[in-house]
């Protein structure tokens, strides 16, 4: 067990520096995730495209915009996705997930109760939130965007001469977004909740 306990610290690492590969083909279902609040540090932003199979086995290809920070800590988040047509009379089926959500507390201990991220990537299909940026570029090349930079393994994917936008800091309140994965080098998610419901219960 430590051995892989190990490994699993070191490609975490590895992620979180860049140096390792990070790309994958998406499932067949997009999902949404809610938060109160997302603070992050050394945003970018830019096109590409999320590949992998249909839930019926077929080829798919959809656009999305690649959202990534060095760091960043979010409030009150929720993950849901919605699996249809399970058999044995299932029917559709929600998987939620929670955490980051700190109650009353306040300062540090309120800190160690949101969720943290470290080299994170979102591929974004719709995005709804206030949203405020420190020193902010709007029409960077994709190309010579840097810490972070275009996610590692993924640069096929992306136009280096394409449109991208990058800020030093990014705050986003009321979160609300259709994604077609999530990438970190770390992800802590304090008080974890995973539970499963029959029917249709997402985050919004």
């Amino acid at each position: 067990m430590v051995p892989s306990v190990i490994a699993t610290a070191a490609v975490g690492v590895g992620l979180a520096q860049g140096a390792l590969a990070a790309s994958f083909s998406v499932s067949g279902q997009e999902f949404k995730v809610t938060a109160q609040e997302l603070d992050g540090d050394n945003f970018v932003q830019y096109g590409s495209v999320a590949t992998g199979k249909s839930l019926k086995g077929e080829d798919q290809a959809a656009p999305v915009a690649v959202s990534g920070f060095s760091h960043a800590t979010i409030t009150k988040m929720c993950q849901s996705v919605v699996t249809p047509n399970l058999p044995f009379g299932l029917g559709s089926v929600t998987l939620k997930l929670t955490a980051g959500d700190p109650g009353k507390a306040t300062g540090e201990d309120r800190e160690k109760k949101l969720v943290d991220a470290t080299g994170l990537y979102l591929d974004v299909s719709d995005l709804n939130a206030d949203a405020e940026f420190k020193n902010i570029d709007i029409g960077v090349r994709s190309g010579d965007l840097k810490g972070p930079g275009i996610q590692p393994g993924t640069e096929e994917k992306v136009n280096p001469n394409g449109f991208a936008q990058r800020a030093e800091h990014a705050n986003l309140k009321n979160v609300k977004q259709k994604a077609w994965a999530t990438t970190a080098g770390t992800f802590k998610l304090p008080g974890l909740h995973l539970g499963l419901s029959k029917g249709v219960d997402e985050c919004y």
